[in-house]
């Protein structure tokens, strides 16, 4: 098991998933490094754990689409949180359209986050990772690393690239018998604001399907932040190599592993019945 102390580097920190993580970890006894490209929501984040308790906590404002950024937040962090022994690469961003609505301009900035952000993290702190006595890399994928539903081919793949990323570096570790331990996280629908704040790809010109698409991902997003946090903690806590978050997940998972070529004939009778994918 590894426990949580020390310190922890969680991205996207400054709001959803990200923010619950940051407080939980701190209620736990984490002293933290947050990064997130709003400054102003990192500082909210950090006064509100100072109100509960003496934690060490820096504040980093980071574009994780820029390497040079990362590796500079990956050198601070350690200079100031020498014992950190967490990395959480929760930062992400979403991209609404059909392929062929989408420039390659725009499937390359989704990649430069959701992906490479990941790698380029990964790589900046596994080196001070693998000097602790025990370490923990968590990187966030989707339900969507999992299943591909139509209008998310930007998304999805850079999820399924997340996936196979984390699972080959896991063994990699194990095979080195490495302190670091890895955990990819698969949420099904979370109340955060990602759809809302995502993108368009350049050819959607009908605001009524973006529209209906934010709609059908609030009523799938049937788990709070809060609780992710908590099931991602415990994950780490018990060195779970998956994490499913949401019985919508799970479901979904589950369907895939049944009818790995046909899954979506299923989903979407469902979708279209009921507007959920699975109850969370």
């Amino acid at each position: 098991m590894t426990a949580i102390r020390g310190a922890a580097a969680v991205t996207g920190a400054a709001s959803g998933i990200g923010r619950a993580l940051a407080l939980e970890l701190a209620a736990r006894g984490c002293d933290l490094a947050l990064a997130d490209r709003d400054e102003a929501g990192l500082q909210a984040v950090a006064a509100e754990i100072a109100k509960a308790g003496p934690r060490k906590v820096s504040v980093h404002r980071v574009d994780v689409g820029e390497p040079a950024q990362i590796a500079e937040f990956a050198q601070a962090a350690t200079s100031a949180h020498p014992g950190l022994n967490i990395l959480i690469n929760n930062a992400g961003v979403a991209l609404l359209g059909q392929f062929i609505e989408v420039e390659q301009a725009q499937m390359e900035w989704l990649f430069n986050i959701n992906f490479w952000g990941v790698v380029h993290s990964t790589r900046a702190f596994l080196p001070h990772l693998s000097r602790q006595s025990e370490a923990h890399i968590v990187n966030l994928s989707s339900i969507f690393g999992i299943i591909a539903p139509p209008g998310q081919s930007a998304y999805a793949a850079a999820k399924f690239a997340v996936r196979g990323f984390s699972e080959s570096l896991r063994h990699e570790l194990q095979t080195a018998n490495s302190p670091v331990k890895l955990s990819v996280v698969h949420p099904g629908g979370i109340a955060t604001n990602i759809a809302r704040n995502a993108r368009s790809g350049a050819g959607v010109t009908d605001n009524a399907s973006r529209a209906q698409a934010i709609e059908r991902f609030d009523k799938m997003a049937r788990t709070t932040p809060q609780a992710a946090a908590l099931t991602i903690i415990a994950g780490i806590e018990k060195n779970a190599p998956r994490i499913l978050i949401g019985n919508d997940a799970r479901f979904m998972d589950l369907l895939q592993r049944f009818r790995p070529g046909t899954y979506w004939r299923v989903l979407a009778r469902r979708i279209a019945k009921t507007g959920t994918a699975g109850k969370s």
